[in-house]
């Protein structure tokens, strides 16, 4: 016999994490080996359990999943990221890819389509919900694109300096800077100055 799909399950609702952990333990060839609820505990089982799939939660109260799916990446790159969601906005669904996510699922979608989300990250495949798919490759009207300052400043918070420091270091006042943080933010659609610097350092590379 095969062994099983190891699967590690993040999710801040413990409801929700009962009712899916209940729907995969029926599939044989599946064995949820952990649960977690946060950052620490999704870490913590991480190293514990040594999962073949991570299916992970995007809206988690104490961390951006997509984040943290990058950093479980990071300590162990064989695990198979799949991101589970309520939310099928294409900004989300790259910015999960990018951070190294084989998958992207949505929380209202039929079993069989989350089972075969699993089977196919498991199998070294990528899995989008069709929902997801349709909007991300439908004729969707191009992100606004970042000036060549509002690129600027997200390379430097990228690498840690604060609006005064790059006021100082570009000529500008710090009112302008903060201008261009809000900007920013609206643009790439991210929630608050946390979401903003995160995104700036999983980015620094790019800028």
């Amino acid at each position: 016999m095969t062994a099983p799909i190891r699967i590690l399950l993040v999710d801040d609702h413990p409801m929700v994490r009962e009712g899916l952990v209940a729907r995969l333990q029926a599939v044989p060839r599946f064995e949820v080996v952990g649960e977690a609820g946060s950052r620490s505990e999704a870490l913590d089982q991480l190293a514990r359990t040594a999962p073949d799939v991570v299916l992970m939660d995007v809206g988690l109260k104490d961390v951006n999943g997509i984040a943290l799916g990058a950093e479980m990446l990071a300590a162990q790159p064989a695990i198979k990221l799949l991101m589970f969601s309520m939310y099928d906005n294409p900004e989300y669904v790259q910015r999960a890819l990018q951070a190294g996510a084989r998958g992207y699922v949505l929380k209202d979608a039929p079993a069989t389509e989350i089972v075969s989300a699993i089977d196919a990250v498991a199998a070294g495949g990528t899995f989008l919900s069709a929902a997801v798919s349709g909007r991300l490759f439908r004729g969707q009207s191009p992100k606004p694109v970042l000036t060549p300052r509002e690129s600027e400043i997200l390379a430097k918070l990228g690498q840690g300096a604060s609006s005064k420091q790059i006021a100082r270091d570009l000529d500008l006042s710090v009112r302008t800077v903060e201008a261009h943080r809000q900007s920013i933010k609206r643009k790439l659609e991210l929630e608050g100055q946390a979401e903003l610097i995160r995104y700036a350092v999983e980015h620094a590379r790019d800028q």
